[in-house]
């Protein structure tokens, strides 16, 4: 089920028949007794080892980037969208995959109505910013490359358009606070943080799903592939035009090789963001218009895309530093750090034990040596 809805499908309620998943958005009165409590399953055990892996290698990688960015001098307004597009995986990083793993340990929810809203929240809002600050950098590269000569407004134009992004991202989030709340199975002592009673109607609430997911990926991405699309056009245009098969630079062809570059790098990042997302929502967008599929649909399948796409935070590290030498320096210098680090307390540890072994040997060893020749032998701690 998608992220911005109620819990996934493992940690929902069961009927009699144990393949059947009750929506909780929908209805629990539907559900006829006996009423099975849903477990921690194999397949979500499985989620949460690579969710925990996922977490180890984005937090770990997008901090260095993080630190990258904030050192260099140099300013630069891609400086200043990398820096946001890192602050998002962070974001995603810290919230998105924590919660996902604690909720599919604990089941149900225990951590109170308020955590339930704020955290629900937290969570879409992570993921509007990822997508917004990508539709941003896709916008820049798009002027940058059809507009080479407005440089000077550029930097003024990115603290805007991130403004707006960030702005709208909260909004766009706002009304999960409305809609998550705590629901107690009547009779049972299991209580869930879901949106199951937020909607009157059913039409309502797939009218709120197929609003976030068009503001969530199908505007994003739609942007995405014209601003990409114009710049091919472009190229096609000026850089391909009269050279047959090979391109030939021309006098008015202003994109420098810093700029191709730079455009390249966001290019793959688009694309790792389209790869890794796509499967997840198009499997929310079945579900949402056919519920009872994910009766016949085997549970790892759900668990899969969503992992796969969660791998996009860990992948924007990894492209930034094939496309980035100084930042590729930077982690060579971290582990480095951690190396020396690791190696002096192992010298430590060495050098407290030999000390240890030779005041062993001058208060046992020593001491009866020198007492046989009549000697006395000073000791000093």
């Amino acid at each position: 089920q998608p992220v911005f809805l109620s819990p996934e499908p493992q940690t929902q309620a069961h009927c009699t028949t144990s393949a059947d998943v009750v929506d909780e958005n929908l209805s629990l009165s539907g559900c006829p007794e006996p009423w099975i409590e849903p477990t921690f399953t194999l397949a979500a055990r499985v989620r949460v080892i690579v969710t925990i892996c996922f977490f180890l290698i984005a937090a770990s990688s997008n901090s260095v980037v993080l630190y990258s960015i904030m050192r260099k001098r140099r300013k630069s307004h891609v400086r200043l969208l990398i820096l946001s597009l890192t602050v998002a995986d962070l974001l995603v990083t810290f919230t998105v995959m924590p919660l996902d793993a604690v909720w599919n340990v604990t089941v149900q929810w225990y951590a109170g109505d308020l955590s339930c809203k704020l955290l629900n929240f937290l969570k879409l809002f992570a993921m509007y910013s990822a997508a917004l600050v990508l539709v941003v950098i896709s916008l820049d590269r798009h002027s940058a490359i059809l507009h080479p000569f407005a440089f000077a407004n550029s930097s003024r134009r990115n603290r805007l358009m991130l403004c707006v992004a960030w702005v709208m991202s909260l909004l766009l989030a706002s009304p999960q606070l409305f809609l998550f709340h705590l629901h107690t199975v009547p009779g049972v002592n299991f209580t869930q943080c879901v949106t199951h009673g937020s909607f009157q109607e059913h039409w309502e609430e797939i009218l709120y799903n197929m609003f976030t997911f068009t503001t969530l990926y199908v505007a994003p991405l739609s942007v995405m592939i014209v601003c990409h699309l114009l710049f091919l056009l472009f190229r096609l245009l000026h850089g391909w035009v009269g050279s047959g098969l090979n391109p030939v630079k021309s006098k008015n062809d202003h994109i420098s090789k810093a700029r191709m570059k730079t455009l390249k790098m966001t290019v793959v990042i688009v694309a790792s963001f389209i790869i890794c997302w796509t499967p997840y929502y198009l499997l929310g967008l079945w579900y949402w218009f056919q519920p009872d599929m994910i009766q016949s649909m085997p549970e790892y399948i759900n668990h899969s895309l969503f992992l796969f796409g969660l791998l996009h935070t860990c992948t924007d590290p990894v492209i930034y530093g094939l496309y980035t030498p100084s930042f590729r320096e930077d982690m060579k210098a971290c582990l480095r750090g951690i190396e020396t680090v690791i190696t002096g307390q192992e010298r430590n540890k060495l050098m407290s034990s030999s000390e240890l072994n030779i005041k062993d040997y001058i208060i046992n060893g020593g001491a009866a040596s020198g007492a046989s020749n009549g000697t006395i032998i000073h000791t000093v701690c």
